[in-house]
């Protein structure tokens, strides 16, 4: 078997892309309680085939670990800068030297791991409990995750932006008998709601230190700091009960919980079994999607993506093991402050640690170019003329090494790579082998621009339900606007899906730009990286666990085949793109189906001012924007301030915030001519009806934290119509094209 990374431009996949998993038997398709043991569906040959005839290893997470800390004891695995700086603007301090970091070997991360585990044990904690991790990347949130799995638990990280009442739910839907917590904030989440969680039996701190917590009905909660557990697994833990319950865990078994977004109601349990991660992790590792792993040089990860996403997770916390058990060299992973996203300061520990590996969301490369960019407004003279002439070349030789391109560079790509070299080093990712994103798509402008500057982002598509990703990108298999091929030894299908349940493989787009309707579908996909199931807990109740083998039973299918819901094709290359999503399809007042996210992703390209949009028109007789302006102190997970930014900020002498821009002709007439452009775009308009013919301009931007996108930065389209109707409402009864928010400023807050 090959694979891209090793064949020529031109090449796509080679492998027999036809996965066969035996699904004759009566065993389970999917599975919902924490004391399941899942089957592992095995392939005829290759990575997904048993390990005795050359597959993936048939290991659990602490075989694995176990082995990662004997192949490389003294080694460094974890750094973090202790005690950690305070956040004072202009005057917060550079990163402390790699060698004064504090850190643990892979023998001490391996060891304080069972400490914690024996430490949980003797809290209280039992096979098949939940261990609930809720705060910012470190040390012990890696090692709270392994500890959990040691005892045969799960560990289940929670959202950093998630409520008291989402933690609550989350922690009676696991059966969460510790929380371990990071700051007064976090803790007061699960303290606040005592009453409600019978069943947790203590909580543990790593940044603050609070004491035990009564109930109302008497009872307590033991409340101790992390260093006390290491101490207490030391003292009065059994190494012997916890070899047994190691000994007793199986492949099959449910190694962790990753919480969905919840789109649409409460958030649902992802059940992860131990064969699921290091299945995921060994394929791409081991099958040449990157360099990383390749060489005797040890590689570099810096850990800032929540872990409680299960691209943080498989990223930050199981590929490094995975590399250092299997692989030649170790990783260390390095953690980002907890403040550097939301402080824009991500590039100094980027520069400190240099990265070799490095995985980033959309948000993240748009925000890194935005800053760029900046910086190249600012250049005159021949210092712009040769950072121009640079980024030329280096768009060309970037377009060179597109799938069916000829590889090959300009005569001067040499002197070009050096100067383009300067601002790779200036990003801290000079060092990088391989630059990937996920979560969320990546928009093609924003791949261009990167390939100016010679960095090729790979793009990755997937799942929680999957353990991230199902296809992938590489720097010799890419195109622009795909999410790549699918993995080796899984099975990706474009189904169309009919009425009966019945499904019917599409044929390949002609065109990957243009597919016709014939060739798009369902994107489907099985294999050993596919869930367990969602987990029910009795509990709950008869009605919760009907629900969810209602939706473990719509999401698998009797053929294993999971359904993402979303639409796609794939062309002659055996090449994927997403084209729409099916729960998101506005269907007019005229019965037509319209993919809104390609019309909103065309506007924010016409129009950079734009941060984001939602697009709104189902049961009604023409579509209308809602849009938000790219402001300081967006992050995603925070709205910003009021203030402009990037292109918006520059826009126009004199406007500086959201609030003017509102009232600016200049802003309005920008943002209409866009929305008139993209209504002549045939790319994206596949008919009339999907004409854009009002808008609004919101006072802030979306994010997390007002709700209006999930913690996996995805839109929540009916929350946000229905936190916004007044204004929806009003722009419908207008005769004009722009509407001002002030017109019905009214929000729904009762949400």
């Amino acid at each position: 078997m090959g694979n891209p990374a090793s064949k020529p431009a031109a090449a796509g996949p080679t492998w027999d892309l036809e996965y066969s998993p035996d699904y004759s038997d009566d065993a389970p398709r999917w599975y919902m309680y924490k004391d399941d043991v899942a089957k592992i569906r095995f392939a005829e040959k290759g990575i997904a085939a048993p390990a005795s005839q050359g597959g993936a290893p048939e290991d659990t997470l602490m075989d694995a670990f176990k082995l990662a800390a004997t192949n490389w004891p003294k080694k460094p695995a974890l750094r973090v800068e202790r005690p950690l700086p305070p956040f004072e603007g202009a005057n917060t301090a550079d990163s402390l030297p790699l060698a004064k970091w504090k850190t643990w070997t892979w023998k001490e991360y391996y060891e304080d791991s069972r400490a914690a585990a024996k430490g949980f044990l003797k809290l209280g904690a039992v096979r098949y409990d939940a261990v609930m991790i809720l705060g910012f990347n470190s040390p012990e949130w890696f090692m709270s995750e392994m500890a959990a799995m040691m005892f045969g638990g799960k560990a289940a990280g929670i959202y950093p932006t998630d409520t008291k009442n989402q933690v609550a739910y989350k922690t009676k839907l696991a059966d969460g008998v510790v929380a371990v917590v990071d700051t007064e904030s976090n803790f007061e989440k699960f303290a606040t709601q005592i009453d409600d969680l019978p069943y947790l039996k203590a909580i543990v701190t790593w940044g603050c230190e609070r004491s035990e917590i009564t109930r109302s009905d008497g009872s307590t909660v033991q409340v101790l700091t992390w260093d006390s557990l290491i101490e207490l697994g030391n003292t009065e833990g059994s190494d012997e009960e916890l070899e047994e319950l190691i000994e007793a865990t199986e492949p099959g078994n449910v190694a962790c919980l990753v919480f969905t977004s919840g789109t649409t109601g409460m958030p649902k349990a992802v059940m992860v079994s131990h064969d699921n991660i290091l299945f995921e992790s060994y394929c791409v590792v081991d099958r040449g999607v990157s360099p990383v792993g390749t060489t005797d040089e040890p590689e570099r990860i810096i850990s800032f993506l929540p872990l409680s996403h299960v691209a943080g997770m498989m990223v930050d916390i199981i590929s490094p093991i995975v590399v250092t058990a299997y692989k030649t060299p170790y990783v260390t992973s390095y953690f980002a402050r907890p403040y550097d996203l939301k402080a824009g300061t991500l590039g100094k520990r980027l520069q400190a640690v240099r990265p070799t590996l490095f995985m980033g969301v959309p948000r993240v490369y748009e925000k890194i170019a935005e800053k760029v960019k900046a910086v190249g407004a600012a250049n005159t003279g021949m210092k712009k003329t040769i950072s121009t002439w640079a980024k030329g070349h280096g768009k060309y030789a970037q377009d060179s090494m597109l799938l069916g391109g000829n590889g090959k560079a300009h005569l001067m790509n040499g002197m070009a790579k050096k100067v383009l070299g300067k601002v790779h080093e200036a990003l801290g990712l000079n060092k990088a082998k391989f630059i990937f994103s996920g979560g969320a798509p990546l928009s093609v402008e924003t791949t261009d621009y990167f390939a100016q500057l010679g960095l090729n982002i790979n793009e990755t598509y997937g799942m929680s339900e999957n353990m991230g990703a199902t296809t992938w990108s590489t720097d010799r298999c890419h195109l622009r606007g795909s999410i790549g091929y699918e993995m080796e030894g899984v099975q990706v299908k474009i189904f169309r899906i009919a009425d009966d349940g019945s499904k019917t493989e599409c044929p390949p787009a002609e065109d990957f730009d243009f597919p016709s309707e014939e060739s798009q579908g369902e994107l489907c996909f099985r294999g050993r990286h596919v869930m367990m199931g969602y987990l029910a807990n009795p509990k709950l109740g008869e009605e919760h666990v009907e629900e969810i083998r209602k939706k473990n039973a719509e999401t698998i299918d009797a053929d294993g085949f999971l359904h993402s819901g979303d639409k796609g094709s794939k062309d002659m290359r055996n090449m994927f793109r997403v084209t729409g999503r099916y729960k998101e399809l506005i269907v007019t007042a005229g019965g037509e189906n319209i993919p809104p996210a390609p019309i909103e992703n065309a506007l924010k390209l016409k129009c950079p001012l734009i941060s984001n949009a939602i697009m709104i028109g189902d049961k009604r007789k023409f579509n209308i924007m809602l849009l938000t302006l790219k402001a300081k102190g967006a992050t995603g997970e925070h709205p910003g301030t009021d203030e402009l930014d990037a292109e918006a900020a520059d826009f126009e002498a004199g406007v500086t915030t959201i609030s003017q821009a509102c009232e600016s002709e200049k802003f309005i007439a920008a943002i209409t001519d866009a929305i008139k452009a993209v209504n002549k775009d045939d790319s994206v308009m596949v008919s009339n009806a999907c004409k854009v013919q009002k808008f609004t301009i919101l006072p802030q931007d979306f994010s997390i934290e007002t709700g209006e996108i999930t913690p996996s930065l995805k839109l929540k389209r009916d929350f946000t119509y229905r936190k916004f109707e007044a204004i929806v409402e009003a722009i419908y009864a207008s005769s004009d094209t722009y509407v001002p928010f002030s017109v019905a400023p009214s929000i729904n807050t009762d949400l």
